[in-house]
């Protein structure tokens, strides 16, 4: 008696649910530099952190991320949330701040120039991205109640070894990239959504680093430049999405 019982009881349980990821985002999120990149334009690749986490945690996965999309376009995105999303994870803002255009100034300027062009994109990020990204996660939260991890911005030199970018334009660009961190945690965060901030995991991994996890100019193909490689998308940014999905808090590091 006491089998059937039991037996009737796991018949009449509802099967679990599989966990689903919905990944939101830009290059960063697609995966764009780490490698075996789709030949479309959002350059997905099969090293991306959502990528991974999905594997890792058997979970389906909805992959909208796309290499150059805006806060808008991440809001067009936000459309294939699904009600079985059980998470949500977003890594968005460095196209609306320029930071492509900002490279190619740093890498061609001199350090003026670079200086000049980091100053308009911290302006921005510091004046006009907090609207952008409450516009953005708003739509989020709109479309589902699922945990929402955003995902922020490493800085992108180290200084362990010499390279062709000077040490001033290097303190210049990771200037913009802590902007960016501070200014997107902090809307994530009035958002009600959990902040990864990945700066302490990539702090000895950037671009001129002796174990870098962040590409620097790469030649062919071009746009894998200034992204996370192989190693980034699976040392940096999936430990920081399985940390804040898990619910544990992330360190923050201190701005130079």
């Amino acid at each position: 008696m006491k089998m059937l019982v039991v037996a009737l009881v796991m018949a009449l349980s509802p099967a679990p649910v599989a966990p689903e990821l919905v990944a939101l985002g830009d290059s960063y999120a697609a995966g764009l530099g780490a490698g075996d990149e789709a030949s479309d334009d959002c350059r997905r690749s099969p090293h991306a952190y959502p990528q991974l986490w999905a594997r890792r945690n058997n979970a389906s996965l909805v992959f909208a991320a796309c290499a150059g999309a805006t806060t808008d376009e991440v809001v067009g995105q936000a459309e294939r949330i699904t009600p079985n999303a059980s998470l949500v994870s977003i890594t968005a803002g460095g196209n609306d701040a320029g930071f492509g255009d900002a490279m190619t100034t740093c890498t061609l300027g001199d350090e003026e120039e670079c200086g000049r062009r980091v100053d308009v994109a911290v302006a921005f990020i510091r004046d006009e991205l907090p609207g952008r990204l409450d516009a953005l996660y708003d739509a989020v939260r709109d479309r589902t109640s699922a945990k929402v991890v955003v995902l922020g911005y490493p800085r992108l030199f180290s200084f362990q070894t010499w390279c062709l970018m000077s040490g001033r334009k290097r303190q210049a660009v990771n200037r913009a990239a802590d902007a960016l961190a501070e200014v997107t945690g902090d809307r994530a965060r009035a958002a009600g959504f959990t902040f990864a901030d990945v700066r302490q995991a990539f702090e000895d991994h950037g671009v001129c680093a002796t174990d870098a996890w962040m590409n620097g100019v790469v030649l062919v193909p071009v746009d894998r430049s200034y992204h996370p490689n192989r190693a980034g998308q699976e040392s940096g940014y999936l430990p920081a999405l399985t940390t804040a999905a898990s619910g544990n808090r992330l360190a923050v590091p201190a701005t130079d």
